[in-house]
């Protein structure tokens, strides 16, 4: 197991999965799969994933690709954490089409023999497009999910003993999962500056 952990823990995009989920086709067969009702009614897992950003759920595919029943416990909505939903795709995204807008705006264009004529941000539609490139990666790690057959729990995920973990979910429901693993992929936060928290 630590030896699958540590290679799952490099994050790979997710175009570069569905490529890779087609090489362990005689894997996928051996995979066992319980939905989030069924899963908690028995009450077991292989494999219990906290967190979905890019060490959590690469980490739970190619658990599930190698035959465990694995569960991943993701407290916000949408899968993919902090990488995908608010900080490097959306920031990524803004950073390149404001970088455009900048070599239209300067005299880098015209340098290069392209004149453009009344230069206008839709500052809008910017953010439409970065919204529209967010939910393709999280919703193609949802469809991940679903070929690979990972069991997604949305909730808080709390290790209350060795091997069990309790979701805490936003209707005030508890659930708690019994597993024979337990992968910690809950990311980390940013130490806030004194006087600025």
């Amino acid at each position: 197991m630590q030896g699958l952990i540590s290679r799952c823990s490099q994050p790979l995009r997710v175009k570069h999965l569905l490529r890779s989920t087609c090489s362990y086709s005689p894997l996928l067969s051996k995979s066992r799969f319980f939905s989030a009702t069924s899963l908690l009614q028995k009450d077991n897992a292989d494999l219990v994933v906290i967190g979905s950003g890019p060490g959590g759920y690469v980490a739970a595919i190619k658990a599930a690709q190698l035959g465990l029943t694995t569960v991943c416990v993701e407290k916000n909505k949408t899968l993919g954490g902090t990488c995908l939903n608010v900080g490097c795709i959306p920031s990524k995204a803004l950073l390149n089409n404001s970088f455009m807008y900048y070599q239209a705006k300067s005299a880098d264009f015209a340098n290069r023999g392209i004149d453009v004529g009344e230069l206008k941000l839709n500052l809008p539609k910017m953010m439409d497009q970065k919204s529209n490139a967010v939910n393709s990666l999280t919703s193609g790690v949802a469809h991940l999910f679903k070929k690979n057959k990972v069991t997604h729990i949305e909730g808080q995920g709390i290790i209350t003993g060795k091997n069990e973990v309790s979701v805490q979910q936003q209707d005030g429901k508890e659930h708690k999962i019994q597993t024979k693993h337990i992968l910690i992929a809950t990311g980390s936060e940013v130490t806030p500056f004194k006087g600025i928290e």
